[in-house]
């Protein structure tokens, strides 16, 4: 449904699910187990021009596109909690004598994803500002991370004569969940934080069947500021600077 300008979509799908990832006995892929639950998703899509217009005699002025998403799944499988052993003791405490955490019913996860332009000097032009983001949320009990955003922006022909090459900076954060930080606290370790992180990237079509996209990443406390086992202290590893280097052949 939608009109000229917009447009409504959606998407369903469900597949088997295994949250232990064994691929035993499964060579061809295609055993298809029904006892170990069953990952179903749903995304709802809306699809605009903003700012477009027709006069009704043929003269369209083309909009800004953007699309917004919404989102979720729900497993009905077992996963292993954070918080309690097999035995209904707090896991990773002094009182836990199992080690073995207690598997629960269930994980369910919601997310939304917005990509918009903003900006373009003209409806026949190359060059064009885009923003986006992509929040995510899920369950605090058997899950590394409960939170996260990502944002950012894309600015395609950022120079004079390089109409396919595109410049990005994005930003995100990604935050544990209580059972994951309750577990650090039982097991006397370094209780996660929030981690952030930032990237700067460049996509150069330097031939028409070849691209180039050299990447840089700085990351705040990685994997929430873990412990790190490689010193004989007890301190959190270092942030990392990540760079890296795509390149992409077209026949």
């Amino acid at each position: 449904p939608g009109n000229k300008n917009n447009s409504f979509g959606i998407q369903n799908g469900g597949n088997s699910a295994d949250p232990t990832n064994q691929n035993t006995n499964n060579e061809n892929g295609a055993n298809f187990n029904m006892g170990t639950g069953a990952l179903l998703i749903t995304e709802l899509q809306y699809a605009t021009s903003i700012g477009g217009s027709d006069d009704g005699h043929g003269h369209k002025t083309e909009g800004l596109p953007g699309v917004y998403k919404l989102g979720g799944y729900y497993d009905t499988a077992r996963f292993p909690s954070y918080l309690r052993n097999n035995m209904g003791q707090p896991l990773g405490s002094s009182s836990d004598t199992t080690g073995i955490p207690k598997w629960k019913r269930g994980n369910w996860m919601v997310y939304g994803i917005i990509d918009q332009m903003v900006w373009r000097p003209a409806a026949d032009s190359p060059q064009s500002l885009g923003v986006f983001a992509r929040v995510t949320g899920n369950g605090g009990d058997r899950n590394l991370i409960s939170f996260a955003v990502d944002a950012g922006v894309n600015l395609k022909a950022p120079f004079k004569g390089r109409d396919n090459d595109t410049l990005g900076l994005g930003w995100g954060i990604g935050r544990p969940t209580y059972g994951q930080r309750r577990y650090d606290r039982n097991s006397g370790s370094i209780v996660q934080r929030n981690e952030n992180h930032i990237e700067l990237t460049y996509q150069a079509q330097v031939m028409p069947w070849w691209v180039i996209q050299p990447d840089f990443q700085y990351v705040w406390r990685p994997g929430g500021g873990v412990q790190d086992y490689g010193s004989s202290h007890l301190r959190r590893v270092r942030d990392e600077a990540i760079f890296g280097l795509h390149s992409s052949i077209n026949f």
